[in-house]
């Protein structure tokens, strides 16, 4: 680990039609002048940190998810492994990418997602972009899978719902995570599609909060009272919870920013002391608390 290393690192985690909130996070930290070197998604996460590692702008983000619904993103197709294919998504993806490879985005790019036959996590670093956002976007049961590479693949959040792992290979020494589903509290259902998410939900809850638990920045959100499925018409108060949130963090951003010598040494105590650091030291320390 180079303990000298403070490039940024932006981990979007998947939750649905609560991405509207990703925006939300984006923007405060332009505002903030944080400079992001690296980005992954998972899901809806993955949507956004596409367009946004190809330089689409948070106000072009903005008015497509005002107009977006679940239902403007899938595409009826009864299959044996699946209810819908992600087709729509696609057909967005290239609407505002074009035919791009991940390879190619301006902020070096991962996109998670799982296979569905070993269980392994599937970090997409190469390839078209639609189709691994649409692979990683697949929820099992719901969404027809994507193949890739002769493999199959699903949503990433069965195995890493907030992707800060590929951010560290990617060459991230700081990494910032935002947390959608952040309470053990989940929507009411009102459809099918609702039940079957928040089961998804409640299945990887558990490792998330373990895979977060290392994270230099965690921008975490109750959005319990947001619908899995269209947030269309609350698309304000999504972004302001995302942006609110953000700045609540930001002297934490700053402080990683601008005063890089007391991170350095942090670090180095962190690393080399042969003691467990006291709960007290480790709240004063950078890491959000869990």
């Amino acid at each position: 680990m180079n303990l000298f290393n403070t490039k940024i690192g932006l981990a979007l985690g998947g939750g649905a039609a609560k991405g509207i909130a990703h925006i939300g996070v984006l923007s405060a930290l332009e505002e903030a002048q944080v400079e992001i070197s690296y980005i992954s998604g998972t899901s809806v996460g993955a949507i956004v940190a596409a367009l946004y590692a190809f330089k689409v702008d948070t106000a072009t983000m903005g008015s497509l998810a005002r107009r977006l619904s679940m239902s403007k993103v899938t595409t009826f197709k009864l299959n044996k492994t699946g209810f819908f294919s992600t087709d729509s998504l696609r057909e967005l993806m290239l609407e505002y990418l074009g035919e791009v490879n991940i390879e190619d985005a301006q902020i070096p790019l991962a996109i998670v997602a799982t296979d569905i036959n070993s269980g392994e996590e599937v970090i997409l670093t190469r390839g078209p972009v639609a189709d691994a956002v649409c692979a990683s976007a697949a929820v099992p049961g719901i969404y027809i899978p994507v193949v890739i590479d002769g493999r199959t693949l699903v949503d990433g959040g069965l195995v890493e719902n907030v992707p800060v792992g590929p951010l560290r290979t990617m060459g991230a020494g700081v990494i910032i995570a935002s947390n959608l589903s952040a309470v053990n509290h989940y929507s009411e259902p009102s459809h099918v599609v609702d039940v079957m998410r928040n089961a998804f939900e409640i299945a990887v809850s558990r490792h998330t909060k373990a895979q977060l638990k290392d994270v230099d920045l965690l921008i975490s959100m109750d959005l319990s009272d947001f619908s899995l499925r269209d947030n269309s018409e609350r698309y304000d108060e999504l972004f302001a919870i995302g942006y609110d949130s953000t700045l609540s963090q930001l002297s934490k951003v700053s402080w990683y920013h601008k005063t890089n010598i007391l991170l350095y040494l942090w670090r180095i105590v962190r690393e080399l002391a042969p003691f467990k650091i006291p709960a007290l030291v480790r709240r004063l320390g950078p890491k959000d608390p869990m």
